[in-house]
């Protein structure tokens, strides 16, 4: 049954209340050789109407990135925190070393391509302040998210055996465990002690949250992915450890 008019306006005030309570988000960014897209996903963050932080991490990048994110960003911007990894870590080493700058009473994690949009931030953070939720995934695969590019059919193969695999060592039943949009209380993630410095960061978060027996939600999202001619990263090797990590985080660690 369709909402009334009277319902929806309901709805719509109901969402914009929760965004009324005194809360910071820390917006966990980190940044690998990102020089054609990092002025305008901080832009897109930035003009978010949300109280927040942006603690950007670059992982010792080498396409020009640090020289504009020394010359255009650092100390030019209040909500905007930078730091640097002297050598190549990887994306789970950027991240953790972020959490641990975070101040903000929510940390989401944001990658500094332009894959994923900003503006869903507000439903995001939704089941989180209204008390349902502990962690927020988002999900490229629930329908309802808006427009998606259609692209890389291997990936999404992929991505449907890790996850089902996850679902599977975790008793969860996740549509989306490697998207990037994952929203924690900040005391939650902070608990939580993370190893990996790669890729594998998302397999193992969703192992540990599922340990802690969080209250875990899945939001649609949109996603515009980008190709390897457009700088994409992850490869065949990132699914592999994913693979084993999977088995590490559930039976080892």
């Amino acid at each position: 049954m369709s909402l009334t008019k009277h319902q929806q306006m309901l709805e719509v005030k109901t969402s914009e209340d929760l965004f009324q309570k005194h809360f910071t988000l820390s917006v966990v960014m980190p940044v690998y050789n990102e020089i054609r897209t990092i002025e305008e996903i901080l832009k897109r963050v930035r003009n978010i109407n949300i109280k927040k932080e942006i603690v950007l991490v670059d992982d010792a990048s080498k396409d020009g990135t640090i020289n504009y994110l020394r010359e255009h960003v650092e100390g030019k911007y209040p909500d905007v925190k930078v730091f640097y990894h002297e050598k190549n870590q990887g994306k789970g080493a950027a991240v953790r070393t972020a959490i641990g700058k975070c101040t903000g009473d929510y940390i989401i994690i944001q990658d500094a391509d332009l894959e994923y949009d900003p503006k869903e931030y507000f439903s995001l953070l939704e089941p989180l302040l209204d008390g349902r939720a502990d962690v927020v995934f988002g999900s490229r695969f629930l329908g309802g998210g808006g427009p998606r590019r259609v692209h890389l059919f291997w990936h999404m193969i992929a991505n449907t055996i890790l996850t089902t695999l996850s679902n599977m060592m975790t008793n969860l039943n996740l549509t989306d465990m490697e998207v990037c949009y994952k929203v924690f209380k900040a005391d939650v993630i902070k608990s939580i002690n993370l190893k990996s410095d790669r890729f594998e960061f998302e397999p193992e978060i969703t192992a540990k949250v599922a340990k802690k027996h969080c209250r875990i939600y899945e939001v649609p999202i949109s996603y515009s992915g980008r190709d390897y001619s457009e700088g994409k990263k992850i490869g065949w090797k990132d699914g592999v450890t994913a693979l084993w990590s999977i088995f590490k985080y559930r039976f080892f660690d």
